[in-house]
């Protein structure tokens, strides 16, 4: 039996897919709100769904039956201005998470974010050191309450202390795919402009702030929610590896980029205006993503990435396009 936090929201409800698709017996925590993200599973069969404030007590009475805790339940909001709530639902709740998994000897795999980076000053590099952790400087407090994460277990691995039979943190990039529709203005791009596109209007992209990048030149490591999933269901088939890896393609592309592969996918001429950027965003603002992918290459998984091109082509024409988008 699996247990998947977050198995409502976005990188979560794929990966409930697949593992459906593959047979697997499968526990879902998260609040289901009032947004329709109970679509995100209306396809799949799940043994369970189970209020996140209920599931350590879940935990407690089916832990012989637990074969892995996949936690990707968080407030994944960039924009987020309640700390507090943060660090009780991305801090706190991991890091109990954790304590449940260790004492219970369970495999744990959680969510990280390439937001530990801040600005990129420092690199992409996703060594699991306590020094190299140390050197990165988040820009939000979505971003800090994973690197708390990432530091603390950093730490426990460095003294040899206890940890889950297998406890990997997944570093992701800039995800888009189905299911992300209830994300509102934290959705990709392509979910968000694709309608107004199909209607003939422009896709409106940031201008520059950085005489080194173009309007549009910004450049982002953009990974499909499959290549995630897909990483996902390998590490579940390789349990004695352990880590923090970078979940991204390892090839950064512009903005206007993904503006080219949309329109082409959604058969429109290409038009894009530039707008300011929000003062709120001019001093947080990522100009340049690329995972280092060496790491999580070295452990053998060898597979392949969808390019910008065919991913956005796939989301919007088996999606997007379709009358029913969520997989």
């Amino acid at each position: 039996m699996y247990v998947v936090t977050g198995g409502a929201g976005f990188i979560g409800s794929n990966v409930v897919a697949a593992l459906a698709a593959g047979g697997g017996e499968i526990v879902v925590s998260d609040w289901l709100r009032s947004d329709e993200r109970w679509r995100n599973l209306a396809k799949h069969e799940i043994a369970a769904l189970i209020a996140p404030d209920d599931l350590p007590a879940w935990l407690r009475h089916n832990r012989a039956s637990v074969e892995a805790v996949i936690h990707l339940g968080a407030i994944s909001a960039t924009t987020e201005t309640n700390v507090d709530l943060i660090v009780s639902h991305n801090i706190r709740h991991t890091l109990a998470l954790l304590d449940w998994c260790t004492e219970a000897q369970v495999r744990f795999i959680y969510a990280s974010s390439a937001a530990t980076y801040g600005d990129g000053a420092r690199g992409f590099d996703d060594e699991f050191s306590r020094e190299a952790l140390a050197a990165l400087r988040p820009l939000n407090a979505y971003g800090w309450s994973k690197h708390v994460v990432d530091r603390r277990i950093a730490r426990l691995a460095a003294r040899a202390s206890a940890l889950p039979p297998q406890c990997v943190g997944l570093k992701f990039f800039n995800v888009y795919g189905p299911n992300e529709y209830h994300k509102g203005s934290m959705q990709s791009v392509v979910a968000k402009n694709y309608a107004q596109i199909v209607e003939g209007q422009p896709l409106r992209l940031f201008r520059s702030g950085r005489p080194a990048y173009a309007d549009g030149g910004q450049l982002r490591d953009f990974i499909y929610v499959r290549d995630c999933v897909d990483i996902v269901l390998w590490l579940l088939d390789h349990e004695r590896i352990s880590g923090l890896f970078n979940v991204g393609t390892g090839r950064a592309r512009s903005w206007l980029d993904l503006a080219g592969a949309l329109f082409d996918a959604a058969d429109r001429p290409c038009v894009v205006e530039f707008i300011d950027m929000p003062p709120a965003l001019r001093d947080k603002y990522q100009y340049f993503t690329e995972a280092r992918m060496q790491r999580l290459r070295s452990v053998g998984y060898d597979r392949p990435f969808t390019s910008l091109e065919e991913g956005v082509s796939d989301y919007v024409r088996n999606y997007l396009a379709t009358d029913d988008p969520y997989r």
